[in-house]
């Protein structure tokens, strides 16, 4: 692991373990690095309504935002308490579509930390994103 990666694996454990997933019991923790060097991490937090759900990349993308980070994610990390590593869901990688960019490195690991990266494009191509409303 990079430095950096070791600080966003450090800090999607943390807030892995803040998870609340009375569900699933999938302890999900992520962290972003932002264009201005900002790290801000999050967990899952599960409802019973499930619609209600947020999972932790989410959480970590929507802080980052909310406390006026710099809008460009240059990395992601996300860490699970599963042997394999968790890729982002579908509605993660559309919010990570409108803050990052097809060069955003996604890094997915488990607790052990057994990981693998890829970049953004190449989990998901052809993205929909803000210039497709211009």
């Amino acid at each position: 692991m990079t430095d950096i990666q070791k600080k966003l694996f450090d800090a999607a454990c943390v807030a892995q373990k803040r998870a609340h997933a009375p569900y699933s019991h999938a302890l999900i923790g992520a962290a972003v690095l932002m264009a201005d060097g900002q790290i801000f991490s999050g967990c899952n937090v599960e409802n019973a309504s499930f619609g209600g759900t947020v999972c932790a990349e989410r959480v970590a993308i929507f802080k980052a935002v909310s406390e006026g980070a710099k809008k460009d994610i240059k990395e992601v990390l996300v860490v699970s308490d599963a042997e394999k590593p968790w890729p982002p869901c579908g509605f993660c990688r559309q919010v990570i579509a409108e803050f990052g960019s097809e060069n955003t490195l996604i890094h997915t690991a488990n607790l052990q930390g057994k990981m693998k990266t890829f970049k953004f494009a190449d989990i998901f191509p052809e993205a929909f994103g803000p210039s497709h409303l211009d």
